[in-house]
C-alpha cells in the first residue's frame, strides 16, 4: 500500500479529445471533477491510447501493438510520483480478443490499478467471461455506473461483490430554470421543445422520433424537434454522412421542415445545457437493448427534462412513473402516445422535471469526483484524510433573494419564492454576513446590502424597543408574530447590530448611529430575556458593541446574563452531562461561545473554565471516529439517550465554525483549527452521504443533509450561513490548515485538461 505524499499523481488510460466518443468525454469530465474538488490531494494525468500520437501527451501508446503495452507498462514503473492508474475500459479500446493486450499491462505495472466498466455484457460466452475475471483480479476496485451491471456481473461472472463499486454517471451541475426562462434566448418562445442530442448514427434511431411527429401535430401543432449533435465519425465514410442525409430526407417526406431543426455542429457545453433546459420532452430512441449507460439520459434528466426512452437497462433502472415513461424500442406509435400525453399536461411535465432535477442532483460532478477520491483514498492511504478544495467566496444567489424590501426567506430550489415574505432573522444574519465581506474586501456595494438590511432591522423595531420577526411579501407584519416566540430572533438583532458598531473604524459614521440608536431602543428589554440561546446572542451583540464604546451598563448586562447561563449550566450539569440545559438543540455552540466572551469582558475565570467544558462536551457530541456529525433536528439529543441521526442544517455548521475560530484565535490550540476546516467540508461532501450541500453554481446552499438526500431549496438562512462559514475560513489560508504542497500542484499537468469538454456522448 503507497502512502499520498501531498498530492499523488494519478494516470487515467482512456481516449481524450479530440477524439470524439463518450468515454474521451466523460474521463476528461472525471478528471476535471477530481482535480478541481481535491486537486491538494490528487494530480491526474493522461495515458492516452491513441493510435497516432499527438504532441502533449506525457503517456501514450498503440492499441493494436502488443509492444506497446509493455513499454507504457515500463516506462510507468519509473515514475515515482505515479500512485494510481485509472483504466477506462471498452473491450473496442485495447487490442486482441476482447481486448486480451491490455493483460500485456496489468502483468507488469506494480502500480495499484482501479478500472471502471462502460460496458456489461449479460450471458456472456466463456471466453468473454474469463477475460471479464482476470480484469477483475488485477484490479483494487472495479467502478460500475448501474445496479443492473453490478448483478450481472456478480451473477453471470461471478465477480465478488465487494470488489464493485456504484458511481453513477457524472453530471453537470445546473441553476434551476424553467423551459419558458431560456426559450426566449434561442427564438423558441411559444414552441412545445423536443430534443435529442449526442453524435449521431443509426443506434440513435431518430427515425423513431420523426415517424411519430405527424400524429403528435395533429394535437401540438406548436411542437418543434431539436436534432442536436454532429455525426460519429466512425458513421462518415468517404466523406458521406449517410445516416444524416437519410434523416432529412425523411423530414422533407414527411413534410416536417417546420418542426424539426438540426443542429449539426459542437455546442458550447453551457449552450447545449441551456438546450436541454428549453426543453418540454426529452427523447432518447436508442435502439440497443444492453445500452448499460447513457451520458446523453443522464444529462437531459440532470436539466429536469421529462423524458420518453426506449428500454435498455439504464433506462429501466433509472426511469419511473415519476421521471418519464418507456416505450418500446422502434416503436413510434408508443413514442406518439407518450409525447401527447406529456405535452398537453403541463403540471405533470413540472413535477417530472423536479423529479429528474432532484434524482440526478445525487450524481453531480462535484459528487462523483468525492466517489471516486474515496475509493483512492482506501486503495492508497486509509489515514490520510483528502483535501477539498474550497469555492470561491460567491454572493450571486444572496443578491437574487434579495429585494429593496430585505432577504426573502425561502427558496423553490433556487428561485426565490416572494409568497413566503422576509425575517428579521434573515436579515440580521444577511447583515453580519455583508459586514464581513465588507470588511475583508472593502467593496463598495456590499454597503448597498449592509444599508438595505440595517433598514430592515430598523423597520422590524417596535415603539417598545422589540422587534417583530415575520414580515409579508407585501411588506405587513405577519400575524405569525403573534403566536410565534421572538426571544431568539429579537436577541440575534441585538447580534447584528453590535457587529455594525464594532465596525465602527470601517463603516460610515451614520450606519453607526443608526445601530446604536436601535441598541439603545432596546435597553428596556435586553436584561429581561430568559432563553439561553437568546442570552448568548445577545452577550455576542454586546460583546461585539463594547469593542468600539466603553459602557457600563452593558458590562453589567452581559456579566448578569453570564450568571444567568452559570445557573443554568449548574444546575443541568452532571458526569458525562457537561451542558446548560436537558437536550442539544440548534446553534449549540453559541453557548460556550457566549461564555468566554463573558470571560474576555469581565476577566472572570468561572465563565472561561465553563466555556471549556461546554464547548469540549459538544465538540464530543459532534466529532467522533473521524467524522463530524451535527445534533439532529428530529427529536435533538436528549440528556441520557442515545441521539438520534440525521437532519442536519448548515446553520449549526456556520455557528460552529465561528465559536471555533474565537477560541482558536483566543487559545491558540490548532486542535480548534483542525476542527474548523472538517466542518467547513461538511458544506463540500464531507458528510455521510459524501454529498455537496453548497451549489458553487448558483452560490446558495441547500437548506439541509437529511438522511438519504440533501434538500435542495435553497433558502436565505442555509445560503448567508454557508457565506458566514466561507468567510469566517478566509481567514485561514488552506495550506495553513494543510500541508504545503508542490507549486503547481492545484493545476492539471497539461493546459487542455483544463478547458471545459465538449459535449460528445454516446
Amino acid at each position: 500500500m503507497k502512502a499520498l505524499n501531498n498530492s499523488s499523481k494519478v494516470l487515467f488510460m482512456s481516449t481524450f479529445p479530440p477524439t470524439t466518443c463518450g468515454i474521451a468525454t466523460y474521463t476528461t469530465d472525471t478528471m476535471q471533477s477530481i482535480q478541481r474538488k481535491f486537486g491538494k490531494s490528487f494530480v491526474c494525468e493522461e495515458l492516452e491510447i491513441v493510435k497516432n500520437h499527438k504532441p502533449g501527451f506525457s503517456y501514450y501508446f498503440k492499441p493494436e501493438e502488443k509492444p506497446e503495452y509493455i513499454r507504457i507498462a515500463e516506462e510507468i514503473n519509473r515514475d515515482s510520483e505515479v500512485k494510481l492508474i485509472h483504466i477506462q475500459h471498452e473491450f473496442g479500446l485495447f487490442g486482441g480478443d476482447y481486448g486480451s493486450y491490455l493483460f500485456e499491462f496489468l502483468k507488469r505495472t506494480i502500480k495499484p490499478v482501479v478500472m471502471t466498466f462502460h460496458t456489461v455484457l449479460p450471458r456472456p460466452n466463456p471466453e468473454l467471461k474469463s477475460v471479464v475475471q482476470k480484469l477483475v483480479e488485477y484490479s483494487h476496485q472495479i467502478f460500475v455506473m448501474t445496479q443492473q451491471s453490478i448483478k450481472i456481473l456478480v451473477s453471470d461472472y461471478n465477480i465478488p461483490k465487494e470488489k464493485l463499486a456504484l458511481i453513477e454517471h457524472g453530471t453537470h451541475m445546473v441553476a434551476w430554470k424553467s423551459p419558458e426562462e431560456v426559450k426566449e434566448k434561442y427564438g423558441l418562445q411559444g414552441r412545445l421543445v423536443l430534443s435529442t442530442f449526442g453524435l449521431l448514427g443509426a443506434g440513435k434511431s431518430i427515425e423513431t422520433a420523426l415517424y411519430a411527429l405527424p400524429e403528435i401535430i395533429e394535437q401540438h401543432p406548436d411542437v418543434l424537434y431539436l436534432i442536436i449533435g454532429k455525426t460519429h465519425p466512425g458513421n462518415i465514410k468517404n466523406n458521406k454522412d449517410d445516416y444524416r442525409k437519410f434523416l432529412k430526407s425523411l423530414v422533407d417526406q414527411l413534410e416536417l421542415s417546420a418542426y424539426v431543426k438540426f443542429y449539426d455542429s459542437y455546442l458550447e457545453l453551457n449552450q447545449l445545457l441551456e438546450f436541454l433546459q428549453a426543453t418540454d420532452v426529452y427523447l432518447f430512441t436508442s435502439k440497443d437493448p444492453n445500452q448499460a449507460v447513457s451520458g446523453t439520459f443522464s444529462y437531459a434528466m440532470s436539466c429536469a427534462c421529462p423524458i420518453i426512452a426506449t428500454i435498455n437497462p439504464h433506462t429501466m433502472e433509472i426511469l419511473n412513473h415519476e421521471l418519464g415513461i418507456l416505450i418500446e424500442i422502434g416503436n413510434h406509435k408508443q413514442l406518439a402516445e407518450a409525447a401527447i400525453k406529456l405535452l398537453s399536461d403541463k403540471k405533470l411535465r413540472e413535477f417530472m422535471a423536479v423529479q429528474a432535477y432532484t434524482k440526478t442532483s445525487s450524481s453531480v460532478w462535484d459528487n462523483i469526483a468525492i466517489k471516486h477520491a474515496r475509493v483512492y483514498q482506501d486503495v492508497l492511504d486509509k489515514n490520510e484524510p483528502l483535501k477539498f478544495s474550497r469555492p470561491k467566496i460567491k454572493l450571486d444567489h444572496l443578491k437574487r433573494l434579495t429585494t429593496e424590501k430585505g432577504i426573502i426567506q425561502f427558496s423553490k430550489i433556487s428561485t426565490p419564492d416572494p409568497a413566503s415574505g422576509y425575517t428579521l432573522d434573515d436579515n440580521a444574519r444577511a447583515l453580519i454576513v455583508m459586514l464581513m465581506h465588507y470588511k475583508i474586501f472593502r467593496n463598495s456595494e456590499s454597503l448597498k446590502y449592509i444599508d438595505l438590511y440595517l433598514s430592515f432591522i430598523e423597520g422590524c423595531q417596535t415603539k417598545t424597543g422589540n422587534f417583530v420577526n415575520y414580515i409579508d411579501n407585501h411588506n405587513k407584519v405577519h400575524i405569525k408574530n403573534d403566536y410565534v416566540n421572538l426571544e431568539d430572533s429579537n436577541a440575534r438583532a441585538i447580534w447584528a447590530l453590535g457587529q455594525v458598531v464594532s465596525e465602527a473604524h470601517n463603516l460610515p459614521p451614520e450606519y453607526i448611529k443608526r445601530a446604536k440608536i436601535c441598541m439603545d431602543k432596546a435597553r428596556t428589554w435586553i436584561p429581561g430575556v430568559l432563553s439561553p440561546r437568546s442570552i448568548a446572542f445577545t452577550i455576542k451583540g454586546l460583546y461585539l458593541y463594547l469593542e468600539n464604546f466603553e459602557e457600563d451598563e452593558f458590562k453589567n448586562t452581559i456579566e448578569d446574563l453570564a450568571q444567568n447561563l452559570i445557573s443554568r449550566y449548574d444546575l443541568n450539569r452532571e458526569k458525562d452531562w457537561e451542558w446548560f440545559e436537558e437536550y442539544l438543540t440548534y446553534a449549540n455552540s453559541i453557548l460556550p461561545e457566549a461564555m468566554l466572551l463573558a470571560f474576555l469582558t469581565t476577566g472572570k475565570k468561572v465563565y472561561k473554565k465553563t466555556s471549556l467544558e461546554s464547548f469540549d462536551f459538544l465538540l464530543s457530541k459532534m466529532y467522533k471516529n473521524g467524522e463530524f456529525r451535527l445534533i439532529s433536528n428530529k427529536g435533538w439529543h436528549q440528556k441520557h439517550t442515545k441521539p438520534e441521526k440525521y437532519g442536519e442544517q448548515p446553520i449549526d455548521v456556520a455557528y460552529t465554525i465561528q465559536t471555533l475560530d474565537l477560541f482558536y484565535q483566543h487559545f491558540k490550540n490548532p486542535t480548534y483549527k483542525i476542527k474548523m476546516e472538517k466542518a467547513f467540508n461538511w458544506f463540500l461532501g464531507d458528510n455521510h452521504l459524501n454529498r455537496i450541500v453548497y451549489n458553487p453554481v448558483t452560490g446558495g446552499c441547500g437548506d439541509g443533509l437529511e438522511k438519504e438526500n440533501v434538500n435542495l431549496n435553497q433558502g436565505a438562512e442555509s445560503t448567508v450561513c454557508y457565506l458566514m462559514a466561507r468567510l469566517t475560513m478566509e481567514s485561514y489560508p488552506e495550506t495553513s490548515i494543510s500541508r504545503p504542497l508542490p507549486g503547481n500542484s492545484l493545476k492539471t499537468i497539461r493546459r487542455r485538461v483544463k478547458k471545459t469538454s465538449r459535449p460528445e456522448f454516446r
